[in-house]
């Protein structure tokens, strides 16, 4: 691994809980293989390009670190009826692209959710989606879903960005066509991942952070049976993951250092 440069990014407003602030450790790097990246992973960290980063607010241990288990997974009910309402639905899984036709949809994608959710504009363009998306990177895939259009043509309907470690797949980033939200593709994207982990001997599927009062991320808690990522370990630390059986007890995952 070939590290650029550490950065400690502070925010004033949190995306997740507008109430507080937040704090970021990055590292900008290069050659990071994919057992490295399984490695930063397992400690809670995160990729976007050649960003690794991860929460360091203090006091607010709020970002948890989660991880589906998945040999002992499988779909809930919810979970099942979205695999039978998206039959007509097919997965392409291959490296990332930049293309027209991605971009036009997550253009679509962000201007919903800046109506809805009252996110900033996004000026996203080519170069600045390669890099966030589409950075070459051996652990780099990508899940498109596409669907018939009235013509019979596919039309692609969401992207999911997934990083794959020789244990684990990792959700980095999920958009997709706001005018089929009934169809809960982010939920098939996960499903999706799941799915290929199984079948490839995998042994968990990372979603990032759980944030257990926003509500936008607790779709993640539905996914079971998951881990939490006990503190945040330093590099030479062995991460200690715990049951979501175990918090459930009063387990806490979170501790002062």
């Amino acid at each position: 691994m070939k590290v650029l440069r550490t950065i400690v990014h502070h925010a004033p407003q949190c995306s997740y809980l507008p109430d507080r602030s937040s704090s970021l450790d990055a590292r900008i790097a290069l050659e990071v293989t994919p057992t490295q990246l399984g490695q930063m992973l397992s400690r809670g960290w995160r990729r976007f390009g050649p960003t690794y980063f991860r929460p360091r607010c203090a006091p607010c241990r709020e970002c948890v670190g989660i991880r589906v288990r998945v040999a002992d997974w499988t779909p809930s009910r919810s979970q099942r009826r979205v695999l039978k309402q998206n039959r007509d639905v097919e997965l392409v899984v291959s490296e990332p692209r930049v293309t027209r036709e991605r971009l036009d949809l997550y253009a679509k994608w962000h201007s919903f959710r800046e109506r809805e959710r009252g996110w900033d504009p996004s000026n996203l363009d080519g170069e600045s989606y390669e890099i966030d998306f589409a950075f070459p990177h051996p652990a780099a895939r990508e899940f498109t879903y596409w669907i018939p259009d009235e013509r019979g043509r596919k039309r692609l309907v969401a992207v999911g960005i997934v990083d794959e470690v020789p244990d684990a797949l990792s959700a980095v980033y999920c958009y997709y066509d706001p005018a089929l939200a009934d169809r809960s593709l982010g939920v098939l994207n996960v499903v999706s991942q799941l799915e290929l982990a199984q079948r490839s001997g995998l042994s968990f599927v990372y979603l990032g952070y759980r944030v257990a009062e926003c509500r936008s991320m607790t779709y993640k808690s539905r996914f079971e049976p998951h881990e939490l990522l006990f503190d945040r370990p330093d590099d030479d630390e062995a991460p200690r993951w715990v049951d979501s059986a175990s918090i459930a007890s009063g387990q806490s995952v979170a501790r002062p250092r």
